[in-house]
């Protein structure tokens, strides 16, 4: 394993980039804009290596990006309806960037922040964010960190880390757009991935993608993913949660939330053309399944890639969007002397899924 830092000047200033390298010249690329994924080169079944992430030909289009290619929303990522909640009894505003809700903590959330990144070791590396009480409408003086481990068989482990001094709520996730057969190999191979959750049920929402508070079992609908299936196959039926999402932008529960700590297997994303099978494990209630509807307009993309609507697919494990205005969904509310702490993995292969 090996760590190479390299520093590129952006209009914002300069920027620290991390590759981590594997034994066997598998690599990720990792960037303190948003603290984000903005490489993966893994072998296919053959043997050919290829980055099958979605990123930008520019450093300074990570700012801004509606996307927020690969990076690290928050301070809550997803939605908070009509961007406001209670919390013992104050009621707190946040900016409505989404109209009529809060997404991903606003347009200037984590995602487009600079973090602080250090390397932690050959094959690790932490992005380190100060969060002040009263950022976006938040509570809280907050302390996040993300730290990234690649390891020899391509397995991608993300762990969170946040502390606050006042009663707070919290949500972080990541935001990479995965096209397993290439990052430019296009909509179709994207909309030809193969597809299982291991997650029974899915939050319904109202035509703005706000949770109404009712979950809903997938078996018999297109939510349906527990025997895999083409991404594809549903994305355009005449159903009404895929209408209003203009394809798949929905959450998935587990049937009882995993523990700080038990990891779970969430999704198995194969691609039949390369052979490479994304295992998604996690310590998250659930994952926002989003098939990137709104990525046509996206900044240039990297080796001249021209991004569209349904080119990637995003699998963002993290708490229920709108979690603070429900008692009933598990909570994500953090107080002083207790630390959230959350992990993802992404594990790569070659050949067909388990």
């Amino acid at each position: 394993m090996k760590i190479k830092k390299e520093i590129i000047d952006s209009a914002k200033g300069p920027v620290a980039c991390f590759t981590i390298e594997n034994s066997s010249g598998a690599k990720v690329t990792l960037s303190e804009i948003g603290a984000g994924i903005i490489a993966v080169t893994v072998p296919d079944s053959a043997g050919r290596l290829d980055d099958v992430v979605m990123g930008y030909a520019h450093i300074d289009s990570y700012f801004g990006d509606g996307p927020a290619a690969g990076k690290t929303p928050g301070r809550y990522a997803n939605r908070i309806a009509r961007g406001q909640f209670l919390l013992d009894g104050r009621l707190h505003t946040l900016p409505v960037n989404l109209p009529p809700n809060h997404l991903h903590g606003g347009d200037d959330g984590f995602h487009q922040r600079l973090w602080r990144g250090e390397a932690t070791g050959c094959d690790s590396v932490r992005f380190t964010l100060m969060s002040a009480d009263g950022d976006n409408g938040y509570p809280g003086n907050l302390k996040a960190e993300v730290t990234y481990r690649w390891d020899d068989s391509c397995s991608l482990h993300i762990s969170y880390m946040a502390e606050t001094d006042a009663p707070t709520v919290i949500n972080l996730t990541n935001h990479a757009y995965w096209n397993l057969a290439g990052h430019n190999a296009g909509t179709d191979a994207a909309l030809a991935h193969e597809l299982t959750l291991h997650m029974p049920s899915f939050l319904e929402t109202d035509r703005h993608l706000t949770p109404t508070g009712a979950v809903l079992p997938a078996a018999g609908t297109p939510m349906d993913f527990s025997v895999a299936k083409p991404l594809g196959r549903d994305l355009h039926a005449p159903y009404q949660p895929l209408l209003f999402g203009k394809g798949y932008d929905h959450f998935w529960a587990f049937d009882n939330p995993p523990a700080p700590g038990e990891l779970r297997c969430a999704a198995v994303l194969h691609d039949p053309s390369s052979g490479r099978t994304l295992t998604v494990l996690t310590d998250q209630p659930g994952m926002q399944l989003y098939t990137g509807n709104w990525l046509t307009g996206s900044p240039a993309g990297k080796d001249g890639a021209v991004y569209h609507d349904y080119c990637a697919v995003a699998l963002e494990c993290q708490g229920y969007p709108d979690a603070p205005n429900h008692p009933g969904f598990p909570s994500q509310r953090l107080d002083p002397g207790t630390t959230y702490r959350r992990t993802i993995v992404y594990a790569l292969s070659a050949g067909q899924p388990d």
